[in-house]
């Protein structure tokens, strides 16, 4: 089944942020590590491009993230014009300040007291855009919670006499093209519960990091004290071992799944399976091959796509 999500106030969010980008000098998009062109809104670009407007992509979260698949995507972003793109946890502080430099060197011709700069902070819901924005002020001003969406306005803000600053609400774009991304973004936490089926997101991961990170899985699941072989399981099977694992069982006797996918999002949310990555540019373009040349790929189908990561599988089998 494809995920959509796109709650009403987002249209206004997207008219106020075309607003904005005129008066903007560059544009700051988050992104999530792990899955940085999945959370990647098309639209960011589409308003950008027509105001001319140069980027920096943050690739946020990159403690959580595999370190290879992330160089591996911070080389590609490099490459392209008028961007610059760098890896960092915004909860790092020390990671934070180090923005207003790169932005200033991105635009040299802004940021002195006659010509502040102005940034824009854009990106899809709970990448970490207020948990950026309360480090570079040193102070809490934007809202942080683990649900997507929780900045619901635009907020402005001087870093000090040459440099100003947007956040703007977390955006999605009213049609994901590629089924796996919505799964992807589900998975990472960037859509809102009511628009998914944690079983069908957990089986989804479950499926993409046993295929990639097999011996991360095995060590958190233990999977060998089962006796069980992990490289000759699938999704389902991973998800009923956790459920007898930790004995997750209904009051009918049935092993409690719904329990169970939520228990494993966290664990892959929080990083405690270890630095994973659900996409490379090499499985991305693969993805997209393959959603081109057969357009009714199943979410099965788009999890072995997403998943096959030379970068990402290469260091940690």
């Amino acid at each position: 089944m494809a995920i959509q999500w796109y709650p009403g106030h987002m249209t206004q969010a997207r008219k106020k942020a075309e607003e904005t980008m005129e008066f903007t000098d560059m544009v700051i998009e988050v992104l999530d590590a792990r899955v940085p062109a999945a959370s990647h809104n098309p639209m960011i670009d589409e308003m950008r491009l027509f105001r001319q407007r140069p980027q920096l992509k943050i690739l946020n979260k990159a403690d959580l993230a595999d370190p290879a698949a992330t160089q591996a995507w911070l080389n590609y972003f490099n490459a392209q014009p008028n961007t610059k793109a760098v890896a960092l946890s915004c909860k790092k502080a020390g990671d934070a300040k180090k923005i207003p430099a790169i932005c200033k060197k991105i635009t040299p011709h802004r940021g002195t007291h006659l010509k502040p700069l102005r940034m824009l902070i854009m990106g899809i819901p709970n990448v970490g855009k207020s948990t950026l924005m309360n480090a570079l002020l040193n102070r809490r001003v934007a809202k942080v919670g683990d649900e997507p969406a929780v900045t619901k306005s635009q907020q402005r803000f001087d870093l000090d006499d040459t440099m100003s600053i947007t956040d703007t609400p977390g955006m999605m774009w009213p049609r994901i093209a590629y089924e796996s991304d919505g799964y992807m973004l589900a998975a990472s936490h960037a859509i809102g519960r009511n628009a998914v089926i944690d079983e069908d997101v957990a089986t989804f991961l479950a499926n993409n990091l046993l295929k990639s990170y097999p011996a991360l899985v095995n060590a958190r699941y233990k999977l060998d004290a089962m006796k069980l072989d992990v490289m000759q399981m699938d999704g389902v099977d991973l998800l009923e071992a956790i459920a007898k694992r930790r004995s997750y069982k209904r009051h009918d006797g049935l092993w409690d799944m719904e329990k169970t996918a939520v228990a494993f999002l966290t664990d892959y949310r929080s990083g405690a399976i270890g630095r994973v990555s659900l996409e490379t540019p090499s499985s991305r373009a693969a993805m997209v091959l393959s959603t081109q040349t057969n357009p009714t790929n199943t979410s099965e189908q788009a999890s072995d796509q997403a998943s096959e990561s030379d970068e990402a599988s290469d260091s940690n089998q």
